[in-house]
């Protein structure tokens, strides 16, 4: 199956962060969750992809096409959204969008206006009066308006209650179904992609650390809850810490024997509980009160 989108050797340099060789593919039919900490780099490689900020070396192909090259043709067939519309916030939803369609040569208005009804989104409504939730779904319909292939998408569900983050999910879900779209988006609430992604890319200080489905991620480690303090295990562990009654942390998944003699049975971890401890073992993290 061809790829979506691949992105290939990305290097972008600033005075104080830098990506690095940062590699990853999106295939069709797949929901890709662009993981890692705040400032590691996934604003900048969606912003990269889109062609919004020059980047040193790499290829970036959509569609089976060159990004440089076919720009405009891509973008056509690209929804893309930041964290935060902030753009014409005194103007109302409705004349947005009549500015936004000039750019599609696809738009179907009525196709707007039946996503935004499914969604309960107030056409009349001026951008500023839009919760996050809202704004997130407006920028969804659009691409669907404009039978966007593939969504790109930065932090759409941060700021979202629990109701409109699982109601996004939901939409996300449905986008993808049929196998012919897909969506990459970035994201530091791991919940959700346990509940909608089929693979994860996580980048860590401007490189990619995996890429890969999100079942095959899950499998690499286990989650340990050691209520026995057994110190002869520490270095047993990618990253732990020390509680009042336990000891828990990550474990490489080929450790689990060790443990287990011990009499600990390790578990399987959700992606928070890996991002945390991974993030602890890379940075070296301790605190002192």
């Amino acid at each position: 199956m061809e790829d979506i989108l691949k992105v290939e050797y990305l290097d972008k340099d600033y005075p104080s962060f830098s990506l690095k060789n940062v590699s990853f593919a999106v295939k069709p039919g797949q929901i890709m969750g662009f993981i890692g900490r705040n400032g590691a780099g996934k604003t900048t490689t969606l912003k990269s992809i889109m062609n919004l900020i020059h980047y040193q070396n790499g290829k970036i192909t959509a569609f089976g096409k060159d990004m440089t090259e076919n720009e405009l043709e891509n973008k056509q067939r690209i929804g893309f959204a930041l964290s935060e519309l902030n753009y014409y916030p005194n103007k109302t939803i409705r004349q947005i969008m009549n500015v936004t369609k000039r750019f599609y040569k696809n738009f179907d208005e009525k196709k707007f206006e039946e996503v935004s009804k499914l969604f309960d989104l107030n056409l009349d409504k001026k951008l500023e009066e839009l919760s996050s939730g809202m704004k997130v779904k407006y920028s969804v319909a659009v691409a669907l308006s404009h039978k966007a292939e593939l969504l790109i998408l930065d932090e759409p569900t941060s700021g979202l209650d629990p109701v409109s983050r699982d109601e996004v999910l939901d939409i996300f879900r449905e986008i993808v179904k049929n196998g012919d779209r897909a969506i990459l988006f970035s994201t530091h609430i791991t919940s959700d992609l346990d509940k909608c992604a089929s693979g994860i890319t996580y980048i860590h200080d401007g490189s990619i650390i995996y890429t890969g489905t999100k079942k095959d991620f899950v499998k690499s480690y286990l989650f340990v809850k050691d209520k026995t303090k057994n110190k002869k295990l520490e270095n047993e562990y990618i990253a732990s810490k020390e509680l009042e009654d336990h000891i828990e942390g990550l474990i490489d998944v080929s450790k689990k024997g060790v443990f287990e003699k011990a009499g600990i049975k390790p578990v399987e971890p959700d992606l928070e509980q890996i991002m945390v401890y991974l993030e602890r073992s890379k940075s070296n993290e301790s605190f002192t009160l």
